[in-house]
Order: C-alpha cells, then sequence, then structure tokens
C-alpha cells in the first residue's frame, strides 16, 4: 500500500479553490497507487476548514493548528513532521506563489525528487507525470523513478471534489520553535494598485492587442460594464501599462475558469490560451478568421471589434 497527502491551501481566512482540486488529483493517485488518501491543513480556522474540505475521496485530515497566515517554516516544518510519520509514496502540494515558497524546501529536506507545475498523473504502472514547457508548446511526460517522490499540481486541471465525506480527522500535534522558524509574519498587504482578482469573476471581457490603442480600452470597459463582467488582458496590453498585472490572463499571468470570457482582439497565442482554456464557455471577437484564438472558442465572431464592440454595449447596456 502507498499513501498520498496533499496539502491544502487558504488565504486570509478563505479556502482556495485549488484545496478541492488538489483532493480529486491526489484521490486519483493514491486509487492508482492502492493506497489512503491523507489531506493536511496547516494553520488558520483548521477546524472550520477541515469540516469543508471533508470530501468525497479524503480518507483522513491532519490539521496543525498554528497561526492564521502562510509562514514558510511553519509550513516546512509541519509536512517534514507529518511525512516522518506516514511516510507517504507521494506529496501533493498546490502549484502556487504559497506551494512554490515551501516545496522545494521540503523536497530538499527529504531528499525528494520534486516536479513542479503537474498537468497530469498516471501511476498505474509506475509514475509518468506530465507537465508543459517551452511556454507550453510542447507537453511532456516524465518518468518517476523513486519510491518517495513530490510534486507541485497546477489549478484548473483537476475538478473540485465533491463534499459530504466521511474522513476522520485527526489533530496533529508538531513541535515548532517560533525562535527558530527564520521567518515572521507581520500581517498581509493587498496589492494598492488593483485589487480585483480576476480568478473570482464569473464573467471575463479580456482584451488584446486587436485593442491597437491605451484610449481604446475605454470600449471594452464599457461592454465589460454593461455584462457587469471584470475586465482582463493578454500580456502585450500589460507589457503596454494599458492594465495592471493583476490584470493579466495567460502562463505569466494568472490561470483563470470564468463561466463566460469574451477575448476582444486576441489572435490566441498557445501562453494565453494556457490560462483561459478551461472557461465554461469562450467567446472570441477577430478580424482574423485564421486566428488560433478561434481553435478552443465556442462561438466566434470574426468582424472588426470596433463595431462589435459597441454594438454589443448598445445591446446589453439597455
Amino acid at each position: 500500500m502507498s499513501d498520498v497527502v496533499t496539502v491544502a491551501e487558504h488565504r486570509r481566512g478563505e479556502l482556495r479553490d485549488v484545496s478541492h482540486e488538489l483532493i480529486t488529483a491526489g484521490r486519483e493517485l493514491a486509487d492508482d497507487l492502492s493506497g489512503r488518501h491523507h489531506l493536511a491543513v496547516i494553520s488558520g480556522d483548521v477546524e472550520r476548514f477541515a469540516q469543508e474540505l471533508n470530501c468525497d475521496g479524503v480518507d483522513t485530515i491532519h490539521t496543525i493548528d498554528r497561526g492564521e497566515e502562510f509562514n514558510h517554516g511553519v509550513y516546512t516544518t509541519a509536512i517534514e513532521a507529518l511525512y516522518d510519520e506516514l511516510r507517504p509514496t507521494a506529496l501533493v502540494m498546490p502549484h502556487t506563489v504559497n506551494g512554490l515558497d515551501y516545496a522545494p524546501a521540503v523536497a530538499n529536506s527529504l531528499d525528494l525528487p520534486l516536479v513542479t507545475d503537474v498537468t497530469g498523473i498516471n501511476a498505474e504502472d509506475g509514475v509518468t507525470v506530465t507537465r508543459e514547457m517551452y511556454g507550453s508548446k510542447v507537453e511532456t511526460d516524465i518518468r518517476v523513478d523513486s519510491d518517495h517522490w513530490a510534486i507541485t499540481v497546477r489549478d484548473n486541471e483537476w475538478s473540485a471534489a465533491e463534499a459530504d465525506g466521511g474522513a476522520d480527522v485527526n489533530p496533529f500535534e508538531v513541535a515548532i520553535d517560533s525562535d527558530t522558524l527564520g521567518t515572521q509574519v507581520r500581517g498581509f498587504e493587498q496589492n494598492k494598485t488593483d485589487n480585483i482578482d480576476i480568478t473570482d469573476a464569473e464573467v471575463l471581457v479580456s482584451v488584446g492587442r486587436g485593442i491597437k490603442s491605451e484610449d481604446n480600452i475605454e470600449m471594452v470597459e464599457e461592454l465589460s460594464e454593461a455584462l457587469g463582467a471584470t475586465l482582463s488582458a493578454s500580456r502585450p496590453i500589460i507589457d503596454n501599462g494599458w492594465l495592471p498585472k493583476s490584470r493579466q490572463v495567460g502562463q505569466s499571468g494568472k490561470f483563470v475558469t470564468p463561466d463566460v470570457y469574451i477575448a476582444v482582439g486576441i489572435s490566441g497565442a498557445v501562453q494565453h490560451i494556457t490560462g483561459m482554456k478551461s472557461a465554461e464557455t469562450i467567446i472570441a471577437i477577430n478580424n482574423d478568421p485564421d486566428a488560433p484564438i478561434f481553435d478552443v472558442a465556442d462561438y466566434v465572431i470574426v468582424d472588426d471589434l470596433f463595431e462589435v464592440v459597441p454594438a454589443l454595449t448598445e445591446k446589453f447596456g439597455t
């Protein structure tokens, strides 16, 4: 039997969506390995988090009650202690800012091979993980030749686990000396330039290079307001400084999964498509009938965006 340990993630008192996706990934892996699936909940309101994460697919939830916000030293110490206790075959962590902070340190301390940004796992006959390379232009399968290993999992690649599980909840005691951690959390500071989180949006209107000028972005903003949507952008818009970095969709920006994604003047570079291809419905507006964005779109409008966008704004704004 080969067990799996996954690590949940939360921020500012709320679980992040990737936590439920990790449960699905961890359960599939545990089934392939004929093992048990353990979930670690570290810091914050661990009792509430454990209740919300008690989903179908988790065998045991281990809670480590240490502080409220993320702390590198607390996470590394807690995960290493839990690993020593359970000796799992696989350690599964989120491919997020926090996950990438502690995952390499944990893997190094435990002498585990680490594969990051994993989008697929197959452990039926040996262990092979899938990840993208060269700006998502190439998908590669990597054979993990080790009895014990660690991975970070990209968000939005697995479906979210459903609630109503019957996992045992185990308070896990870890001796952590705050004076020797080397890190200290003094607070959480939100980006002052833009407090919009496009990953939470149900509808995104995303603008690309086809808008031609910063002055023309106002036209797309009006459509966004008419739809009750959030404005986002492809990388050229961000590189030009026309919108803040927090609005960027794509591999070097944010991965989004809205109900509706409207791409305005976006050709569809593979880096951008990687960040939005999981949207439930994709609508693309472009005057180039061969634009790559049309390959992933559910609905396409081949026309001049400077005529289409005002018409849509008038239609939905009334």
